[in-house]
């Protein structure tokens, strides 16, 4: 699964002033990342603002991604939800024949327990034909999944390939590395941890920021996977600020600020988020302008 190491992205959905899919935006993120160094793009995660995507636009999208990407950098999708049956459904109906990966976020508001998560897994295992990144993210989904569980799914399904981890939990994340089985990834969903998990034994990251600053943090990561500790932090300290103020608000308000200031999308969010706040657009704009 080497097509899944070093730097992913979550790509972010770009809106028109109407609200609409800006699809010329997208294909221009697209083409920024793949000239820059990002190493595969993820579609339709949270900070694509999957909630408030339509079932038309997603499919849309997609065609869009896999067009203007032109097989030329691996595609991770996100399918996921807290009806497992809904999720096994959905990825029986999409092509997924251009689709490297299937990015599936831990149950949401259900809160299940421990032995809820394993079948929940088990059951999107056998139903998927691509490679699964499970998706733990306890800070949206209000219930962690232990160690344990994400280890057990590990051994039991071969086509559970990785996790992303986004606890922004260090200890948690030395648990999988000190334990995991040797072809199975564990790749940061924290970009402020990003480096030291690398560094770890982590596969990489799929990341916010990236999108955005892929030179930079493409790099950073990659140093990290080379073991070139002193060389990577130099970039993480340079990006650290900026990676800090993104998430200030919420996910994707920073980002898209992040993005208009560059000229590659408007920052406009679909309710009920909001854009950044002046304030922080002033923080990231002067931030920017220091890189």
């Amino acid at each position: 699964m080497q097509k899944f190491v070093g730097t992913g992205v979550a790509l972010v959905t770009p809106f028109n002033e109407d609200l609409s899919v800006d699809f010329e935006a997208l294909k221009k993120l697209v083409n920024y990342n793949i000239e820059n160094g990002t190493n595969y793009l993820v579609i339709n995660g949270t900070t694509g603002e999957s909630a408030t995507i339509t079932k038309e636009e997603k499919i849309e999208i997609i065609n869009v991604i896999v067009q203007e990407n032109n097989g030329r950098l691996p595609l991770v999708l996100g399918v996921g939800g807290n009806n497992t049956q809904t999720v096994i459904e959905e990825l029986q109906s999409l092509d997924l024949s251009n689709i490297d990966g299937v990015l599936s976020v831990a149950p949401y508001y259900s809160k299940p327990t421990q032995e809820g998560f394993y079948q929940h897994y088990k059951a999107i295992a056998l139903a998927s034909p691509k490679p699964i990144i499970m998706y733990n993210v306890p800070g949206r989904t209000a219930k962690n999944m232990e160690p344990a569980t994400t280890l057990r799914l590990a051994r039991d399904f071969e086509n559970i390939v990785a996790v992303k981890e986004a606890g922004n939990n260090q200890q948690q994340y030395y648990e999988l590395l000190k334990n995991k089985p040797e072809d199975f990834l564990v790749i940061s969903g924290d970009d402020d941890l990003a480096l030291g998990v690398t560094l770890a034994g982590g596969a990489g990251v799929i990341s916010v920021i990236g999108q955005a600053l892929p030179k930079d943090f493409a790099k950073m990561i990659q140093l990290g996977l080379q073991g070139k500790a002193n060389e990577a932090y130099e970039l993480h300290y340079k990006l650290m600020d900026i990676v800090s103020l993104i998430f200030e608000e919420n996910n994707p308000a920073g980002i898209k600020a992040v993005l208009q200031k560059l000229g590659i999308c408007l920052d406009e969010v679909r309710l009920p988020l909001v854009k950044a706040s002046e304030e922080l657009q002033t923080k990231i704009s002067d931030c920017i302008d220091t890189l």
